[in-house]
């Protein structure tokens, strides 16, 4: 099998190329403007060609730093990450308060790039950039001064991630519609209310819920059940994976 086919599909996977003149394009402008064609026109709007216009710069000055989009998409999931709050070690006691403060920062940081939770999946190895690979490294530094194992800590770690990630995720959507409709939230969700009602009749459970949501402020709703769902799962981790004594 010819040497470039065994090589790992990732940009963090092979070495930057070595050139002796200065490249018309640094990896940061091309990264920067990716993140901001991303933040103010969506994942859609994202393309070599378009970017290359952005920048005013042709193919070939972008693909001395990558190879095609999916390799642009990881290092600019790697740059988002790089905004997420690093958990700060040195205090056995306090992994609970540490985690909660990294994992309220992830889920901050996603929202801020709604996009990104569309492609966290396709995103190739950005598992092995250096933004994600020092978050994972401190949240795992957490977890065993507090008293897991490596292993544990892993598990628990990727339970906290999984959590954010899926709230995060359900919680894009939603921002990315009110984006689109040009209302706040509060006035879109109090539009949509008696809808969601009306298609709950059948549903008991489900109309009183929605009945209990009038008058409620929706972006305190959002945190306090992000917050309460962090608890039960920091719970959860804490009685499955953390030491008994």
């Amino acid at each position: 099998m010819p040497a470039d086919e065994q090589q790992v599909p990732s940009v963090w996977a092979r070495p930057r190329p070595q050139r002796r003149d200065q490249p018309a394009l640094s990896r940061r402008q091309i990264v920067s403007a990716a993140l901001h064609l991303l933040d103010t026109e969506g994942l859609a709007a994202l393309s070599m060609r378009k970017l290359g216009a952005c920048l005013n710069a042709g193919a070939t000055s972008m693909y001395t730093h990558v190879a095609n989009k999916d390799e642009l998409l990881e290092l600019v999931v790697d740059e988002v990450y790089g905004e997420v709050d690093v958990p700060a070690t040195g205090d056995p006691a306090g992994w609970r308060a540490a985690v909660t403060g990294c994992a309220q920062s992830m889920r901050a940081t996603l929202l801020r790039h709604p996009w990104i939770v569309s492609v966290l999946g396709e995103a190739g190895l950005a598992y092995l950039g250096p933004n994600v690979s020092r978050l994972t490294e401190a949240m795992l530094a957490v977890f065993e001064e507090g008293g897991f194992s490596l292993q544990a800590a892993d598990q628990a770690m990727n339970t906290v991630v999984a959590y954010v990630v899926g709230v995060s995720t359900s919680e894009a959507a939603t921002l990315t519609t009110l984006a689109r409709s040009g209302q706040g939230e509060q006035e879109w969700t109090e539009r949509l209310l008696p809808a969601a009602e009306e298609a709950a009749r059948s549903y008991p459970r489900l109309r009183r819920l929605y009945a209990g949501q009038r008058g409620r402020q929706v972006r305190d709703s959002r945190d306090d059940g992000f917050r309460i769902g962090l608890e039960c799962v920091l719970e959860g981790v804490a009685a499955r994976l953390a030491p008994s004594g």
